[in-house]
């Protein structure tokens, strides 16, 4: 259930991500790409305006008549599509000269002044995408570029259908739109899957890594219950019993010493043996610490091995002594005594089994 709510939350959180970038990213790609196709536009009218200049400017130098230029130029341009960009003319007084559609000859030019001086000083489309923006559901037109004709009182203007490239820019905000929402399908979808994917190789492996620290739970409960088996079979044993079974060589009792003083111990007093620089120290059960000359070596020679264990090179313990039995690094074991001491006792992963063996006994 953990699971499944966490992938949800994942799921959920990819998703309101991609939503925010793509709302903010989207409207900047559509006004990129608005701009770019508006600017081409802009382009194109201004070169074809500055050509019909050109071409009046030449005919009117010609000593042709006014009239018979203003006759040419609707004759040219009439009926042509008015549905983006077009060309017409006017005059000084702002009337309608030419016009694709002969109807608007004669009318008075209503256009965006503000915009015009925009686009003729700022050399951009960013003013003309706001006011399609801003008009959309319109059907007027507006001037871009104004192209005045030398010695005369005509100039050609360059026009755009607001309604018509209006809807332009809304089929390109749609495509864009649908392009994001193809991508922020796939990438959610794929998104999710490779979080499950990693999730679960991930959970696998946890679970290996459970199964496995379960086991050596497991192995080393077994190991301490052992250690009590073993405490309590060594306590039911009589002390004479253990006498005649233990070989020649053991002793029941060793002399040390406390400063300069002959001090005997008792063999079953020991709780563990070790060696610091050298130094072989006995110390027993009432954690009373004496010295001996003899090495640890020697020290084992003479002791039960039913009862005590070398756990390393520096510690003999006895198997009385062993307060728990700990996981330690990699395979090793870590040894807690009942008597306290500074020193770790620790015996590495090839003693192991044979401590594991010892405890069987």
């Amino acid at each position: 259930m953990k699971k499944d709510k966490l992938y949800f939350l994942t799921f959920l959180s990819i998703a309101i991500i991609f939503l925010v970038v793509a709302l903010i990213a989207s409207q900047y790609f559509i006004k990129v790409s608005a701009n770019q196709l508006i600017e081409v536009q802009v382009e194109s009218s201004k070169r074809e305006a500055g050509e019909f200049a050109k071409l009046i400017d030449f005919q009117l130098s010609s000593g042709l008549k006014r009239e018979e230029v203003v006759a040419n130029i609707q004759g040219i341009i009439e009926n042509s599509d008015i549905d983006t960009w077009f060309i017409s003319v006017f005059n000084w007084s702002g009337e309608e000269v030419c016009h694709p559609d002969k109807t608007k000859v004669g009318e008075q030019v209503n256009s965006n002044e503000t915009l015009l001086s925009s686009l003729k000083e700022k050399n951009n489309s960013d003013d003309l995408f706001d006011l399609l923006m801003r008009k959309s559901n319109t059907s007027t037109s507006e001037i871009i570029h104004i192209s005045p004709i030398k010695n005369s009182d005509l100039i050609i203007a360059a026009n755009v259908n607001i309604k018509s490239i209006s809807l332009q820019m809304s089929v390109l905000k749609s495509n864009f739109y649908l392009i994001f929402l193809i991508m922020g399908i796939l990438v959610i979808i794929f998104s999710f899957i490779a979080v499950r994917v990693i999730g679960s190789a991930y959970e696998k492996q946890l679970e290996l890594k459970n199964s496995s620290l379960t086991s050596e739970v497991v192995n080393l409960s077994k190991l301490n219950i052992d250690l009590v088996s073993y405490k309590e079979k060594v306590a039911v044993i009589p002390e004479q019993n253990t006498i005649e079974e233990s070989s020649e060589n053991e002793k029941q009792r060793i002399l040390t010493y406390i400063r300069n003083e002959l001090v005997p111990i008792s063999i079953k007093d020991i709780a563990y043996i070790y060696t610091e620089n050298t130094i072989t120290y006995v110390v027993c059960f009432d954690d009373k610490k004496s010295t001996t000359n003899m090495s640890l070596d020697d020290m084992y020679t003479y002791l039960n091995p039913t009862l005590f264990f070398r756990a390393n090179r520096q510690f003999i313990i006895s198997i009385r002594a062993i307060d728990k039995i700990i996981r330690y690094g990699n395979s090793q074991l870590k040894i807690l005594l009942q008597s306290k001491t500074s020193e770790e006792i620790i015996i590495s992963k090839n003693k192991a089994a044979e401590f594991k063996q010892w405890l069987n006994i």
